[in-house]
């Protein structure tokens, strides 16, 4: 719990364009696995959050104001803060943080149904954010770490764990607190003790699994990019725009536009995120192919036909054209991570804190946005707003540049 020695493998081993020498370092498969399990259970926590606030809301009475800004603080705590223990973990190797951050998001969320009023309520769920915070930038830099050269299939593997436990966390809280009522949160310590423990006791063999990658390649040291990774974090704010406004309109558009059945909701948003999750996977080994950047700069020019043709169907198809769409949109989640991280190869945990924290949650505030747009000229437009946001995308990527391997 104390392990707090440099970090010597930050500078080499996330960078996915570093010196040949790593391309004979295998990936720790055990490693990756036991680190996309405490994503799973990390992002399980903060998935279960918007399933578990009605019950909240009804059990203390809360406006939908207050309700709101529970969210808020979710949000605010669980990716904004990101950069800031990106930062930290680029400092040391602060592995420790892994078990300790799934077990306080695992915590937080667990006993959100026992709080006693909205001021120990709001505590808990910023409890949880942070622990959702502190597990984002240490994960991915420990999984690059023990990636070998092929990072962007190991971190689509680690990223794999985080949209299944997004996926699962509504229908499990939702089990437990209907089963058991409020206090069925506790429920949700079980796989934060488990998993937690696991990552406590394997803290030995990260550090020993990263110090050979480290050591093949010492006289690689890349050049920080600051300008272009500031235009990868505005590229991945606009698929976060054009993702969120998927999950968040589609079942109002139809409920209210095609006069569904609302029990379709949960299938709709299953079809999305799922395919988000299988295209996550299978963009890795491409990635390693082709390269981070390139795949970057055509993914989103192939996410466009689904997005149209998702509102040109109906029926089955439409399902179909849904899943595609979120699969391919999704896909450049974790290729977003190794280019992000190419160009800042010195600050590979702040660079991971800045594209899954900063970018995505900034890019939640474009659903905002999209609101205003619905109110005003209909759900429709607010459905092909977000399916033609990738071509906005595609236009940015066209300048992002090649990572500078050594000084």
């Amino acid at each position: 719990m104390a392990e707090s020695e440099p970090a010597v493998y930050d500078e080499t081993a996330t960078s996915p364009f570093a010196a040949t020498s790593v391309a004979r370092v295998k990936p720790d498969a055990r490693l990756i696995a036991l680190l996309s399990l405490g994503h799973l259970v990390v992002d399980l926590n903060q998935g279960s959050l918007p399933a578990v606030l009605p019950f909240v809301k009804a059990a203390h009475n809360l406006s939908y104001a207050t309700a709101a800004t529970i969210v808020l603080a979710a949000n605010v705590t669980s990716s904004l803060v990101q950069p800031l223990f990106g930062y930290l973990a680029d400092q040391t190797a602060r592995r420790w943080m892994l078990p300790v951050s799934v077990l306080l998001s695992g915590a937080g969320l667990a006993l959100t149904g026992l709080a006693p009023g909205y001021g120990a309520l709001l505590a808990l769920v910023v409890a949880m954010g942070l622990g959702v915070a502190a597990y984002h930038p240490e994960g991915y830099k420990t999984a690059t770490g023990v990636a070998g050269a092929r990072k962007a299939t190991a971190l689509s593997w680690f990223s794999l764990g985080g949209n299944v436990g997004i996926a699962l966390g509504p229908p499990v809280i939702t089990g437990l607190v209907t089963a058991l009522g409020l206090a069925g949160s506790l429920g949700m310590l079980v796989p934060a003790v488990v998993v937690g423990a696991l990552l406590l006791a394997m803290l030995p063999s990260f550090a020993h699994a990263s110090a050979p990658r480290a050591a093949t390649v010492t006289a690689a040291r890349g050049v920080n990019m600051p300008g272009a990774m500031a235009l990868l974090i505005l590229i991945v704010a606009i698929r976060s725009w054009a993702s969120l406004g998927f999950t968040t309109f589609v079942p109002f558009y139809y409920i209210d536009v095609l006069g569904a059945d609302p029990r379709l909701v949960g299938p709709l948003l299953f079809v999305f995120l799922g395919g988000g999750a299988l295209g996550t996977v299978a963009a890795g080994p491409l990635a390693d192919r082709w390269g981070p950047r390139a795949f970057m700069q055509w993914v989103f020019a192939a996410a466009i036909p689904f997005g149209v043709l998702f509102l040109q169907t109906e029926g089955l198809l439409a399902f179909v054209m849904l899943g595609l769409f979120g699969a391919v949109l999704t896909s450049s989640f974790t290729v977003s991570v190794v280019l992000g991280q190419a160009y800042l190869p010195r600050n590979a945990g702040m660079a991971s804190g800045l594209i899954v924290g900063l970018a995505i949650g900034t890019g939640g505030l474009g659903v905002t946005a999209l609101g205003w747009v619905a109110d005003r000229y209909g759900l429709p437009a607010t459905l092909w707003t977000s399916a033609l946001l990738p071509l906005a995308g595609f236009v940015a990527t066209r300048f992002l540049p090649t990572p500078r391997d050594r000084t």
